[in-house]
Parts: structure tokens; C-alpha cells; sequence
């Protein structure tokens, strides 16, 4: 499966909708659009993902890579909406504790 990814700009803000499957394959799109998008100062990246229904550990170095570049740049990423199979993803690598991640809201808990 493909990804898909829509970024939309608003003044202090970039919205990142994901569509499809972030692994090897995909992961080098998703790195290159995602990215620049951190090198921003006070810039804020918010990465919707309530439509991507696999991530590897490709995917996740991505995420990695963007954080360690909002750190060096002053700004921000935040992911949100994630689906259960792929939160537990960044809950069982620990991700959880330094990103900051809000999971999709499926039945009232977050």
C-alpha cells in the first residue's frame, strides 16, 4: 500500500494528514515532506495519522529524526489522532514519554 500525504499551511502551523502505510518503503516521502516542515523556528507540525493503519520501525525513526530537528530549531511536533495498533507502537519503544502524542479518541479515552 501507498501513502498518501496532504500537508496544509496555516500562518504558525503545518497539518500533516497521512494516508496508507508508513514503513521502508514509504518512509523516505513521508521524511522528505516531514522534515523541512520542523526547520521553522516556533513552527508548529502536527501530524494527523488516523489513517494509517501500519507503521514500521522506519516509520518511527522518521518521527525520530523530525523530533531530534524540532529540537534543534525551536520548534514543535505533535502527533495526533493515532489508531490503537500504531500508538502501541510508540508506547512499547518509549516514544510516548518525549513526543508529544495524542491518541485517536475511540471510545471516550485518549
Amino acid at each position: 500500500m501507498d501513502l498518501e500525504i496532504e500537508v496544509i499551511e496555516e500562518s504558525d502551523k503545518s497539518k500533516i494528514v497521512l494516508s496508507g502505510e508508513v514503513d521502508a518503503y514509504t518512509a523516505p516521502k513521508l521524511k522528505e515532506t516531514l522534515l523541512p516542515l520542523t526547520k521553522g523556528a516556533g513552527h508548529i507540525v502536527e501530524v494527523n495519522l488516523e489513517q494509517v493503519n501500519y507503521m514500521d520501525s522506519t516509520g518511527l525513526g522518521v518521527f525520530i529524526s523530525a523530533l531530534k530537528s524540532t529540537k534543534e530549531n525551536d520548534s514543535q511536533l505533535k502527533l495526533v489522532d493515532l489508531q490503537d495498533r500504531v500508538f502501541r507502537l510508540f508506547q512499547i519503544t518509549g516514544l510516548i514519554e518525549i513526543m508529544d502524542i495524542k491518541a485517536a479518541i475511540r471510545g471516550g479515552s485518549e
